[in-house]
């Protein structure tokens, strides 16, 4: 194992200040932070490195430590009588710190770091420790924020763009319902002291359309019919969340008659399929009839009784 140096990766003097070794660390952390570098293996573990350094400089004790090891890490990793004794300060009075364990266990063993090393495995949580004791690095909080679609979006099937605290964040709305809750995972608020950023939890909230009612991946949509149509038949239009269609209404149609127009629905979730737009008839009868109009209306009547 290689002796690391901490002012190195943090790119301080050996003589900074704990201000300076601070302002140092969160600018690197700034730089290398996983939410910055998405799918950078490189850069996550140089902000593990950045996190390690700072665990150590950033806490005057710990620096301590680090700095009265650092003259006798070579004599200290070749062990020999008295290995224990590895870290006497410069002058030969300073403080002795032990190690209990294996060391020959520790240096084939590459899970372990320096930090582990020295100032114990159990001296951290996460990435960041205080030695003597355990801190947990916190989550950061979640947040959940509403988005309002439209039935047409819905339909479309595609990608949504929103912003939420400065960023432009993008999402599928394919098949979405009322209410339902998704998950993006690490973009909700920042971590505290570099912990792992909290969730987004969005809510979908569909916007009423006049036109339509949805049922399920399928849009309902309810068209009058005058009484000659629907009792000769003939064609009417109906609009869709794309356009307008021609819909051919069949001799002798009913209210509640509901005719079915494919692929005019919503789009259907996992899959590149739509639901169907459902025309429920409702038959309208003339009113404030002319006498002309009774008449013939009374001659059919006669014609229909005498079958």
């Amino acid at each position: 194992m290689k002796y690391k140096d901490y002012y190195k990766i943090l790119g301080v003097d050996k003589n900074a200040t704990q201000k300076e070794i601070k302002k140092a660390y969160r600018k690197l952390a700034n730089k290398y932070h996983p939410d910055k570098n998405p799918g950078n293996k490189e850069a996550e573990e140089k902000f593990k490195e950045i996190n390690e350094a700072h665990d150590v400089l950033g806490d005057p004790e710990n620096r301590k430590k680090y700095d009265q090891l650092g003259a006798n890490w070579e004599a200290f990793q070749q062990g020999g009588t008295g290995w224990q004794q590895y870290a006497r300060g410069a002058g030969g009075g300073g403080q002795t710190f032990y190690f209990d364990g294996d060391l020959s266990d520790l240096f084939n063993d590459d899970t372990v770091s320096f930090f582990d090393l020295f100032f114990g495995r159990g001296a951290r949580s996460a990435r960041t420790g205080r030695t003597g004791r355990t801190r947990r690095v916190r989550k950061g909080a979640d947040i959940e924020a509403v988005l309002p679609v439209t039935l047409q979006e819905i339909a479309e099937g595609g990608k949504k763009t929103f912003e939420l605290n400065g960023k432009k964040l993008r999402i599928s709305v394919k098949g979405v319902r009322d209410g339902q809750r998704v998950r993006i995972k690490g973009k909700g608020q920042p971590g505290p002291a570099g912990g792992p950023p909290g969730d987004l939890y969005i809510v979908f909230k569909v916007q009423p359309d006049p036109r339509f009612v949805r049922e399920g991946d399928n849009l309902v949509y309810n068209a009058d019919v005058d009484l000659f149509t629907a009792v000769l038949g003939g064609k009417i239009e109906v609009p869709t969340l794309t356009g307008r269609v021609k819909l051919t209404v069949p001799k002798g149609s009913e209210t509640g008659k509901v005719l079915r127009i494919k692929g005019k629905g919503l789009a259907k979730p996992r899959s590149s399929a739509h639901g169907d737009l459902l025309v429920r008839l409702h038959v309208r009868l003339p009113k404030n009839l002319t006498p002309e109009e009774e008449k013939l209306f009374r001659k059919l009547r006669d014609l229909r009784t005498k079958r």
